[in-house]
């Protein structure tokens, strides 16, 4: 009998997942996650509510998340990062470059023809923070860092083929780095959240957007455009944007031992690799959307993407002037920006 007692005692305790946990150590946290994608986009359902899920089950069920996309919780795009900050919100996903110039060491990922595939380059973003700009986001705790794949462009009414083709035409971008490189390719940029496309094609307020193939369903761009400008990889990416997946901090702070144990297991370069890797996975069925609406897809060759570059280069140059007068050194940003991308990219398939 002794003996049975004490097998069940054991069993218990190693149900529990240790011996000796208080009762306060097995209440449940509930952690509102907002963000401004769209319920149906790859983002929430394939990304975030995938990394929600895992965190809620190696948790055992005990950290669990209410899920606000598409501003749910109110606000707009551009307040999300302080939301998490100040609370509204205990974690959110969202674009750095919506407060333009307030985070800007990070821009260098946004810089024109940095980017190779969305893993790689996202487990460099997190090393690069990690060690060149470890307070870009103190205000939160830093659960992952990644970007998108290959940025490109959507029109309604031309083809793009070359960058002459760009002269004149009202493109929206995402971040000020990347408007600005439209401006310098001869587009006239107009900056803008993500949410604000549809209305803004369906009104002429711009003549296209550059935006990756995988969010093209969301914002239902295959549907109020009809031409599409991929690049060949073997002329690089235009562009990718960064996003950041971050905690209020009081609230990682307020976690049992054992459930920030369980938060910092789904957090770091392996997690951000993993956003990544799932954001462009995202793409072919993107551009499937615009091949079954037979819109003209066209890809712009390695030999036509050198005046891309050529005209976009300025905007490395003033990046990197930019840092300087801040008090960073621009230049060592850069350059540790591109070895930390070739040398993630030589160790991750794409």
């Amino acid at each position: 009998m002794i003996q049975r007692r004490t097998l069940l005692k054991t069993g218990a305790a190693v149900a529990l997942g240790a011996p000796g946990l208080s009762g306060l150590a097995q209440q449940a946290v509930t952690m509102k996650f907002h963000t401004f994608m769209s319920p149906q986009s790859n983002v929430w359902i394939n990304m975030l509510k995938a990394w929600m899920d895992k965190v809620e089950k190696d948790s055992g069920g005990r950290i669990k998340f209410e899920g606000y996309p598409a501003m749910q919780l109110g606000g707009t795009p551009v307040q999300l990062f302080d939301q998490a900050k100040d609370g509204v919100a205990d974690v959110v996903w969202t674009l750095p470059g919506n407060t333009a110039g307030r985070f800007p060491r990070v821009e260098a990922f946004e810089l024109p023809f940095m980017m190779s595939n969305a893993e790689a380059t996202s487990k460099a973003y997190w090393e690069y923070v990690q060690t060149m700009a470890p307070d870009e986001f103190k205000d939160v705790q830093t659960i992952a860092l990644n970007v998108h794949g290959p940025g490109m462009f959507h029109t309604k009414d031309k083809l793009i083929k070359t960058a002459e083709d760009v002269r004149g035409m009202k493109l929206r971008g995402p971040t000020r780095q990347i408007t600005k490189m439209l401006g310098y390719v001869g587009a006239t940029p107009v900056g803008m959240p993500l949410p604000s496309i549809p209305d803004a094609l369906s009104k002429g307020t711009i003549d296209g957007c550059v935006i990756p193939w995988e969010v093209v369903p969301s914002v239902k761009v295959h549907e109020l455009t009809k031409f599409h400008s991929q690049f060949d990889p073997a002329g690089g990416a235009l562009y990718t944007t960064t996003f950041v997946l971050g905690m209020n901090k009081a609230k990682y702070n307020s976690l049992a031992p054992d459930l920030k144990k369980v938060v910092d297991a789904n957090s770091g370069m392996a997690t951000s690799g993993w956003l990544g890797k799932i954001q462009q996975a995202g793409d072919p069925a993107g551009r499937k959307a615009a091949e079954d609406r037979k819109n003209t897809i066209h890809t712009i060759p390695a030999s036509d993407a050198q005046e891309f570059k050529r005209k976009s280069r300025l905007v490395e140059v003033e990046w990197v002037e930019d840092m300087n007068k801040r008090g960073f050194d621009g230049k060592k940003l850069l350059d540790t920006a591109k070895a930390l991308i070739d040398k993630h990219t030589k160790t991750t398939k794409a």
